[in-house]
């Protein structure tokens, strides 16, 4: 995958006992046939009341259709370290994805010997405390 010029990321969903993920699985999969997004990997967890984790399959449900997206980039060391974003006796899905709209910005940039260094993503929580210290300085 020498190809990748895009920001690669990664969610971690957690489905609470007797959510649906219709809706979720639905927009995963127009991101994807819109070419939005390219799906490296989705997993599913399950991290038990003992704090234990394991992977589980995708056979059922509404993410089953992404059940082979598995490029081998996440492992075991990665379902762990997720698990442990979970409450004990959740489940999760995993999902690492390439950021595809960002394709032309990025080829526009190296065609002009531009390089991407870095990136890094903020979260909702920091943005909002952002914006709140800067209307509480105004």
């Amino acid at each position: 995958m020498t190809d990748v010029s895009c920001p690669i990321d990664f969610l971690i969903l957690e489905v609470p006992a007797g959510a649906v993920g219709t809706a979720s699985a639905q927009a995963l999969g127009d991101l994807l046939e819109r070419d939005v997004l390219r799906l490296y990997d989705l997993m599913a967890v399950h991290r038990a009341d003992d704090g234990s984790c394991r992977e589980v399959e995708l056979a059922r449900g509404p993410f089953a259709a992404f059940a082979g997206a598995r490029s081998g980039l996440l492992g075991d060391d990665d379902v762990e370290e997720a698990a442990n974003a979970l409450e004990p006796g959740t489940d999760a899905v995993i999902v690492l994805y390439e950021n595809r709209w960002a394709a032309p910005f990025v080829a526009a940039a190296r065609s002009e010997g531009i390089e991407v260094v870095a990136s890094a993503r903020l979260t909702a929580q920091e943005i909002l405390d952002a914006l709140d210290a800067v209307e509480s300085e105004a």
